[in-house]
């Protein structure tokens, strides 16, 4: 930000300027600031005046509106751009624009906003009882008995703050060892030390092989593995692709020299639904509804490979908020149930 008068530049005794601090002006390097001086350097109250610039399009407006001064609102804006070694805004004949850089810094502010206003909601429902975040995740197979156990929860505690995730093993286990979640349906194999994580309970995925309604599979009764090698297979990331060449090695066949990896459960099926040729590997109470309907077929081969179960995890070295051990809670008990079904 430059131009600014010389006036505008004193603001004595203004508690934003007593924190500023002279810098690098905008535009000496193009350098990106390391993330330690990010850190170090940026206040939450910084971003509100930046959004408040934004909003009303002048140093006067934005100013009154987060009650400082116009001189503090000038240096603050200095400031920050001498930490981020940018210009922000730019005077034009409507005011204050941002820039490129200006906006994708605005537009993580609004978000830091956001996670500000989630942890004020969060305290106050910790404080009363009622409340928290909770974040959880799971593969494809998994989120099924996922979402049963957040069902269970939400009926006991309907103002928990709910985070879900669905992805493969290795990006789960990675978020939680982010801190980004707190427990993950899932398999620790995946991670680089599987003996990071506690573990409880676990449930079998076994998986069908499917097609288009119209598939000509389907009104096969035994269809051999080789005649399914021709084909297209549509599967999901990681875990199915190995699984798919552990099937093929075991029977001394080549790989399919025909696959397509897809990491959502509606992109699968949307893509079995418009080619009558392809194949797919899906779990099967993911498969099983949309073949009850009719939107998809079921080809009559039984996979020889098996399918290890998923487990619910977290970090050891890490403590479990009250709500993340209420889900185990609730966990536990379907994963209970489901050994006693199988047994």
């Amino acid at each position: 930000m430059t131009s600014e008068t010389t006036e505008e530049r004193a603001g004595a005794g203004d508690p934003w300027e007593e924190e500023a601090d002279a810098g690098t002006s905008p535009g000496e390097t193009e350098s990106t600031p390391t993330l330690e001086a990010l850190m170090s350097r940026l206040r939450l109250r910084q971003l509100r005046l930046l959004m408040a610039l934004e909003e009303c399009g002048s140093i006067h407006k934005a100013a009154a509106r987060v009650a400082i001064s116009q001189p503090g609102a000038t240096r603050a804006l200095n400031e920050i751009e001498s930490t981020l070694g940018a210009t922000l805004f730019v005077r034009g004949t409507r005011g204050l624009t941002s820039t490129e850089l200006g906006r994708c810094v605005l537009r993580y502010a609004r978000l830091i906003q956001a996670d500000v206003a989630h942890l004020r909601e969060e305290m106050i429902g910790i404080r009363q009882g009622v409340g928290g975040h909770l974040a959880v995740g799971g593969t494809m197979g998994a989120i099924g008995t996922l979402i049963d156990a957040v069902a269970m929860l939400r009926a006991e505690q309907p103002s928990l703050s709910l985070e879900i995730v669905e992805d493969t093993s290795e990006g789960l286990l990675r978020m939680l060892d982010q801190g980004r979640l707190d427990v993950a349906l899932c398999r620790s194999s995946f991670g680089q030390r599987p003996s990071d994580y506690q573990r409880q309970g676990s449930f079998p995925e076994p998986l069908w092989v499917v097609g288009h309604p119209r598939h000509p599979l389907g009104d096969v009764a035994s269809p051999r593995l080789v005649d399914l090698a021709e084909r297209t297979w549509i599967v999901y990331p990681v875990s199915m692709p190995r699984m798919l060449e552990q099937e093929f090695v075991a029977a001394g066949l080549p790989q399919p020299l025909r696959t397509l990896e897809i990491s959502s459960t509606y992109g699968i099926l949307a893509m079995i639904e418009r080619d009558e040729t392809a194949l797919a590997l899906l779990p099967e109470r993911i498969a099983s509804l949309p073949v009850s309907r009719g939107q998809i077929r079921r080809i009559p081969y039984r996979l020889t490979t098996d399918n290890p179960p998923f487990e619910l995890l977290w970090r050891r070295d890490r403590e479990l908020s009250a709500a993340a051990q209420r889900f185990v809670a609730k966990y536990r008990r379907l994963s209970l149930g489901a050994e006693e079904r199988n047994s």
